[in-house]
Order: structure tokens, then C-alpha cells, then sequence
């Protein structure tokens, strides 16, 4: 959730007003922004937040009573440009973990009083924004040349490390918009589909999640083989069709016709085994998904 701070009045997630106490936390009147300009909680009132803290049996720092509203950015407008960048950068674990807190802060202070020509604008390019505000952030972490690439492909034998179908994604096992490690032991591969799911979930997570559905695993592969082998007999009958065609010199005539009969009942047989294969990544990728959105929730540093 978002609370609005009585100082600057951005409207930013509940963690940016929370701070550790002797037993339960903190919600202040201002948010960590306005803090780093080194005003005072206690000089501002804030109606709402004192009331959640209540609520939630968290103290208090600020005055009571309600604020007077006198925000430090004037315009709803750039009020809005300003929250919509500081979720951006919040949600952006590649920028947060390049920027310190404090020197972000410290970016936004001197855009909010003018002594930096720029604000963030909507609609523009997040690492534009960052650049704009004199923030530097390396979005290409992703250094492994083509010949680890294939040292890697090798070593696993063009086998996807976490599903067992066939694959040629090098894959980081931390991720390496987190780690920044491109080293060998920190790189496996994968198949195309499983490097997707993965995405940024830390290894460990990815790996006890893949553990709990082995079975959907084996059947993948069993399905994926299957397939293959199909399509290519296939690909083979769609082949020699022409090839008679060809040879015949004719489109309509009763054997090639029969081919046609045999080779549209093999079609429907590999759709109808794909269907079910889709079903099963569907599902298998939906476990991935709930897993990594329920750690997600765990970890998240929200106001309750």
C-alpha cells in the first residue's frame, strides 16, 4: 500500500514511513526522502498514518492533529511523475541494487528543489529518468562470451539441467542482474521454456520448487521425445507426398489422395499429444508462478 507523506506529499509504498522500534515498528509523518533532508518527524502531522499505526499497534513519530498540506513539490502532476519513478526504481532490483537508498534520495532532493534541471517524466524509458537525475545503472550484467556459452552446452551435453528436455540457454544460477557473477561455476544450462519461468528466482527457490514436481518433469521429457519423433515422421510423409506430386505429375488422383488421409489423421494425432503437453507445462509453470509470488509476499517489507 501507498501513504502520502506530509512534507513532500508523494504518495510512496508504506515502507519508505517505516522504521524499527524497541518491540513494534515505526510509521513516520514523512517518508525517508524528507528525512534525508534532515527535517524532522515531529514537526508534521499526519493524520493517517498515525491512525494505521494505531491500528496495527505500531508507534507513532509525528504531531498529532491533522497536517496543513504545504507540500514541498507544489503540482499534483509532478507529484505523480515523481511516485510513478520511485515505483519504478523500487520494483527494479537491477537499479536498487546498484544505487544506494541515500544516494537516490539525494538525487530526488535536488530535482524536487530545482537545483537539478530534470524530472522524471511518464512514459519515458526508466534508465532515461536515472540518467536525467545523474544516476548511472549497468542494465548489460550479462558478459558470457559465445565460447563459455558453448563450454557450457558441452559440459551438459545440450541437456536442460533443471526439466531434462533438450536445450541451449546458458543459464545464470543466481541471477545475474543480482550477483553480477559471470563466472563458470555460476552459469548451467537450460531450455528455452525453464530459462523463461526462472526468469530472476533465486536458484535455491527455483531448485525446491523443481524438486516438488519431478514426475511433471519425466513426463515432459517422455511427451517432448514423442513429439519430436512424430513430427519428424511427419515432416518425412509431407516430403514423399510432394515427392509423388512431383513425379506423377498430378494433384488430384486416388493414392495420393490416401496419403493425404493418412498424414491428416497423423497431424490430428500430434495436435491432440501437443494439447496435453501444453497442459502440462501450463501447469508445471503455474507451480513456478504461486511459488515464487508467495515468497515474494513472505519477504516483502510492507506495512503490516
Amino acid at each position: 500500500m501507498r501513504l502520502q507523506c506530509e512534507s513532500c506529499g508523494l504518495r510512496l509504498a508504506s515502507f519508505h514511513f517505516k522504521e524499527k522500534g524497541l518491540i513494534n515498528p515505526k510509521l513516520r509523518s514523512i517518508c525517508d526522502i524528507c528525512l534525508e533532508r534532515g527535517l524532522s518527524a515531529e514537526d508534521y502531522a499526519n493524520d493517517v498514518i498515525a491512525t494505521f499505526a494505531q491500528a496495527l499497534l505500531y508507534g507513532y513519530r509525528g504531531k498529532a492533529g491533522t497536517g496543513e498540506h504545504n507540500f514541498i513539490v507544489k503540482g499534483q502532476k509532478q507529484r505523480k511523475s515523481y511516485e510513478a519513478f520511485m515505483q519504478d526504481f523500487d520494483s527494479n532490483e537491477v537499479a536498487s541494487g546498484q544505487i544506494d537508498r541515500s544516494e537516490l534520495n539525494q538525487a530526488i532532493i535536488k530535482s524536487e528543489d530545482g537545483k537539478l534541471d530534470f524530472i522524471p517524466q511518464g512514459g519515458t524509458e526508466f534508465s532515461k529518468n536515472l540518467a536525467g537525475l545523474g544516476l548511472k545503472v549497468n542494465f548489460q550484467l550479462n558478459e558470457v562470451d559465445y565460447i563459455n556459452r558453448e563450454r557450457i552446452r558441452a559440459k551438459y551435453k545440450y541437456i536442460c539441467q533443471y526439466c531434462g528436455r533438450p536445450g541451449r540457454s546458458v543459464d545464470h544460477k543466481d541471477p545475474v542482474s543480482l550477483s553480477h557473477n559471470n563466472d563458470l561455476d555460476n552459469l548451467i544450462l537450460s531450455c528455452s521454456e525453464c530459462n523463461r519461468i526462472k526468469s530472476d528466482m533465486p536458484y535455491d527457490l527455483f531448485v525446491k520448487l523443481n524438486k516438488q514436481v519431478e514426475d511433471l518433469n519425466k513426463k515432459l521429457v517422455r511427451y517432448d521425445a514423442s513429439l519430436r519423433t512424430l513430427k519428424e515422421e511427419f515432416e518425412h510423409r509431407r516430403r514423399y507426398l510432394a515427392g509423388q506430386v512431383h513425379l506423377k505429375g498430378v494433384v488430384n488422383d486416388p493414392e495420393l489422395n490416401a496419403i493425404r488421409k493418412e498424414n491428416k489423421r497423423l497431424q490430428d494425432a500430434i495436435d491432440s499429444l501437443e494439447s496435453d503437453y501444453d497442459a502440462i507445462r501450463h501447469l508445471r509453470e503455474n507451480h513456478f508462478t504461486t511459488g515464487w509470488k508467495l515468497a515474494l509476499v513472505a519477504k516483502k517489507d510492507d506495512i503490516v
